[in-house]
């Protein structure tokens, strides 16, 4: 039995690490957060909402094929395989962090030993697993990458509440620093994972591969929040447009909507726009979806004049529904432009506690005391808000559907002003 080591127990590692614990390895599981270790070791998932997680922990812990540890030197010494899922992080000025991979390469290299097949996950801007990681690890460990240990990338390609099945169903993309890199790597996944594998012919290809991936989406999602504007101007709406322009075949028009948020579309095009790609559409594409959250308050104003003193509540803090991460939330920039407008701001997530919303600034308002606020901004579409009962909104003015899918009809029933991003 091969002993892998995971480094980094979030959503995606966590899932990684117990999923090859039940394909027939070993495997260490290492982080910083000491709550997360002790809670693997007992079995148990730190991780909510995520199908069938708890079920392969409770798997492992039976079995005694997945432990956790603080320590990565020490778990990387006792592993041939090292798989590190450790994010990269974008800081205000959209410059690249990375404090937390280059800390955790210094721990690998430090135990890292000849033969070791290394595997990058998080996603990285092109050459940085050779240029910046690879180094780093032969700095440290006084051995080659291609000579003494294999080094290969292959990125991450799921989403939050659906990565086991996107596991299975993506193909993982993998390229090495050498062709033995680049098939070792390849034959671990396949048994790991028993998905399908692309191999590509370099490091930097697999790279650019992911962060294209991203970038394909966030300038389409642009697309389609500029075209939603657009028909606003002329009175058209823009969900007969894509249901009327995607008969079509080679027509995919994306859905409108108040922002772009997550851990991946709005952070991975800087790592293009960041080296040397130049201003174009990438970069205008981040600049479109960033201002949909002010446009949002523009249609609102439109209809009720200023916002200044008006009790708006934001439903969802959450970047998408029914997953609890906040990271990009267009609900950050919704909440900025109504602090510049001197708005009053609540907000409402099922996920979330009250002190975890509070800590953004804003007031956290559950859903059986909203009868006294003017606006509502839906951001995230949790199961919860399905089936909103309007008649609660006592005094609210406007309904501003930020993801189009709330029952207009009912809305309107109730004597509130519907809009939606491009539906009049």
């Amino acid at each position: 039995m091969q002993n892998v080591t995971v480094v980094g127990l979030g959503k995606i590692g966590l899932t990684l690490a117990a999923q090859f614990a039940n394909r027939g390895f070993f495997v260490r599981g290492v982080d910083i957060n000491e709550a997360v270790v002790d809670s693997v070791n007992k079995g148990i998932s730190p991780i909510v909402n995520e199908p069938g997680l708890s079920d392969l922990l409770e798997q492992t812990f039976k079995n005694n094929t997945l432990t956790a540890t603080t320590n990565t030197v020490e778990s990387v010494q006792q592993s041939e395989i090292v798989v590190v899922i450790v994010p990269i992080l974008i800081k205000e000025n959209n410059d690249t962090d990375y404090q937390f991979m280059d800390a955790a390469m210094e721990s690998i290299g430090k135990g890292l030993k000849e033969n070791t097949l290394v595997i990058i996950e998080t996603t990285l801007s092109t050459g940085d697993t050779r240029n910046r990681l690879g180094k780093r690890l032969e700095e440290e460990s006084g051995l080659k990458m291609g000579i003494n240990f294999s080094l290969a990338y292959s990125p991450e390609r799921v989403q939050s509440n659906r990565i086991l099945s996107d596991l299975k169903s993506y193909p993982k993309i993998v390229g090495g620093i050498d062709d033995k890199s680049l098939n070792l790597a390849a034959d671990f996944y396949e048994k790991a994972l028993q998905c399908e594998v692309i191999k590509v012919s370099s490091l930097e290809t697999a790279e650019f591969t992911k962060v294209a991936e991203c970038v394909y989406r966030d300038v389409n999602i642009a697309l389609a929040n500029e075209l939603a504007i657009y028909a606003e101007k002329k009175g058209v709406n823009m969900k007969e447009v894509r249901y009327a322009g995607n008969s079509e075949p080679l027509s995919n028009i994306h859905e409108p909507g108040i922002g772009v948020g997550g851990h991946c579309i709005p952070i991975y095009p800087y790592f293009f726009i960041n080296r040397d790609l130049g201003k174009g559409i990438i970069t205008l594409a981040r600049e479109v979806n960033d201002n949909m959250s002010q446009y949002a308050i523009e249609l609102i104003e439109k209809e009720i004049g200023s916002v200044s003193n008006q009790n708006v509540l934001i439903l969802g803090l959450a970047f998408r529904g029914n997953v609890k991460e906040p990271t990009k939330s267009s609900t950050l920039l919704v909440i900025k432009a109504l602090k510049e407008k001197g708005a009053n701001i609540f907000v409402n997530d099922p996920l979330f506690t009250n002190e975890e919303i509070e800590k953004y600034g804003v007031t956290a308002l559950p859903l059986d005391e909203i009868k006294n606020v003017d606006v509502v901004i839906l951001q995230a579409l949790h199961n919860e808000y399905k089936d909103l009962d309007f008649k609660n909104l006592k005094n609210a003015k406007v309904i501003l559907d930020g993801r189009n899918v709330l029952n207009r009809e009912k809305i309107e029933a109730n004597g509130i002003k519907y809009r939606g991003i491009g539906v009049r």
